[in-house]
């Protein structure tokens, strides 16, 4: 008698959410790109469909990063004192297919900029680099709440995603990200409970659930990854068996983490942060991410790597 594999039948899907608007969807992007969509659990084939491979976006800042390891800004030199010589030295000499922009120098404690002053970077980007943008706020939410709605009006038609919406500013970014036709990032302390109440919050100020992407917050390698991993797997285990509240897709700041690591910064093993950050992400695929935020060229390349032959073998091979 032949072996027959058992396999799952789910009644749910994850949404899918399209970053960058085209010229053809009114728009100036090159192009667009689409995550999310799976109908079953990462990497099972052969239990339902996953439309959209893992997508991965370099991150810049707007500022000098102050925390970022030598082994990270060396490889990017002067460009990290000008986000769009940087943007286009990620683009040219690293293909980025996306990038994420973190307005950090509004922040009080950073350099404190203006919202017109950061609306005017976004503007030139915008101009002058073709790729989809993620666009996040400085953190602090009193001055986000006054940064992303701006930028968002900005930056309108252009279909990108803005983030990050916590449950004390949820409203006014929601409201601007609605108008001006983005995603936006939804973030959660890693508990599924609170972040399904978030996405149903933002949800009532009318953006559909179709437009919200989830920040678990996650953790490195050795850090408490295993803890987000079981956050992201409830989530899309409930999400999978019908909870549309939790069925959006995941996106996952793994540089911020792996470079936080006391392991990713010893100087005499200075390949040992890109492993840090590789490894972290592909255990995160394997967790649900949908969209990866990473620091380290070499790391992407790997990952990259990782994720066509993920998607074109059917099968999980290490990130060599």
């Amino acid at each position: 008698m032949a072996l027959q594999l058992m396999t799952e039948k789910w009644t749910g899907e994850i949404s899918v959410v399209t970053i960058g608007a085209t010229s053809k969807n009114g728009g100036t992007r090159s192009y667009s790109i689409k995550i999310g969509g799976e109908k079953s659990l990462p990497c099972l084939f052969k239990e339902g469909t996953l439309p959209n491979k893992p997508q991965v976006a370099f991150e810049i800042f707007d500022v000098t990063p102050n925390d970022w390891p030598n082994e990270v800004i060396k490889l990017y030199g002067k460009s990290v004192n000008d986000p769009l010589e940087w943007a286009q030295m990620c683009i040219q000499d690293f293909k980025a297919q996306s990038l994420c922009i973190r307005l950090l120098g509004a922040h009080p404690d950073f350099g404190n900029k203006s919202a017109e002053e950061e609306v005017q970077l976004i503007k030139k980007l915008l101009k002058e680099i073709g790729v989809p943008l993620i666009i996040l706020g400085s953190g602090d939410d009193a001055k986000d709440n006054l940064l992303l709605p701006a930028i968002s009006e900005a930056a309108k038609g252009e279909r990108c995603l803005i983030g990050s919406a916590v449950q004390d500013n949820y409203k006014t970014i929601s409201a601007g990200v609605l108008a001006d036709g983005h995603s936006i990032i939804a973030e959660s302390p890693i508990d599924v409970n609170i972040a399904k109440q978030l996405n149903i919050l933002i949800s009532d100020m009318g953006l559909p659930l179709e437009r919200i992407v989830m920040n678990p917050t996650i953790g490195a390698l050795g850090y408490g990854l295993e803890y987000a991993y079981s956050i992201m797997e409830r989530a899309r285990l409930a999400a999978l068996s019908g909870d549309k509240t939790v069925a959006c897709p995941f996106i996952c700041f793994v540089g911020q983490e792996a470079w936080r690591a006391k392991e990713s910064k010893v100087e005499a093993l200075p390949e040992q942060g890109i492993i840090w950050e590789a490894l972290t992400a592909t255990a995160l695929i394997q967790a649900g991410a949908d969209l990866l935020i990473m620091r380290h060229p070499k790391a992407v390349e790997k990952v990259s790597r990782y994720i066509e032959n993920l998607m074109t073998n059917d099968k999980i091979l290490s990130p060599k």
